[in-house]
């Protein structure tokens, strides 16, 4: 198999995702309507908001930093473990089910969620032990530091790579976007996102926030 095309012979795309954070749901929700419209498929990994501030915990707000230290570790070491366990294609599915008890329900990331959601893609509910074990570290690591290397340690969750028209991956940060785009609308913003992540040079487009994410 190319490094270029999946299984199916679609179009690889790398999403890495830390479970927990609103905005890496709504940009893999848009990543799921562009499946349907583009010849693409994607590849769920995940990375760890709570890796990627460790080292920062103190510049931060004692909220944000409270969420860090004391709710982000769980719901991803869960992911990973069960990626480790029962491999590579549980890993979207289980996505879809904590991020829709977290996200959309409100659940947010407790235990019972968690439990839950592993019921909801039949799952060992034991594996929710893990989100107090460190056993997966090494691995949760290994993934989060593949993705974020490939755009730089200034941003965050999601991550997403495709491969270039040179055989090297183009990866970029978001987007960042809410709602999530349906049918042509998310064509239109793949293939526009596409167009300037592949421009040599293209670092960052940006506007003001103005809304938190919606849920559908």
């Amino acid at each position: 198999m190319s490094e270029n095309s999946t299984a199916t012979g679609r179009t690889p795309v790398d999403f890495w995702f830390d479970p927990l954070c609103p905005w890496a749901w709504m940009t893999s929700r848009w990543m799921l309507e562009v499946e349907k419209v583009r010849d693409v498929e994607v590849r769920w990994h995940v990375m760890s908001l709570a890796v990627l501030n460790e080292n920062r915990l103190d510049e931060l707000p004692a909220e944000y930093r409270d969420m860090l230290e004391n709710k982000a570790w769980g719901p991803v070491r869960v992911v990973v473990a069960a990626q480790q366990l029962h491999g590579d294609e549980v890993v979207g599915p289980l996505y879809t089910a904590l991020g829709t008890r977290f996200h959309n329900r409100g659940e947010g990331p407790t235990r019972e969620a968690v439990e839950n959601a592993l019921k909801d893609v039949g799952l060992p509910v034991e594996l929710a032990d893990h989100a107090d074990s460190d056993t997966y570290d090494t691995e949760l690591r290994a993934s989060h530091k593949e993705g974020i290397e490939k755009v730089g340690q200034e941003v965050g969750t999601p991550v997403i790579a495709v491969p270039g028209a040179d055989g090297e991956q183009i990866a970029f940060f978001g987007p960042v976007v809410t709602p999530a785009p349906k049918g042509e609308e998310a064509a239109k913003l793949w293939d526009g996102t596409l167009m300037v992540a592949s421009i040599p040079g293209f670092y960052e487009i940006k506007r003001t926030r103005t809304q938190g994410p919606i849920f559908d």
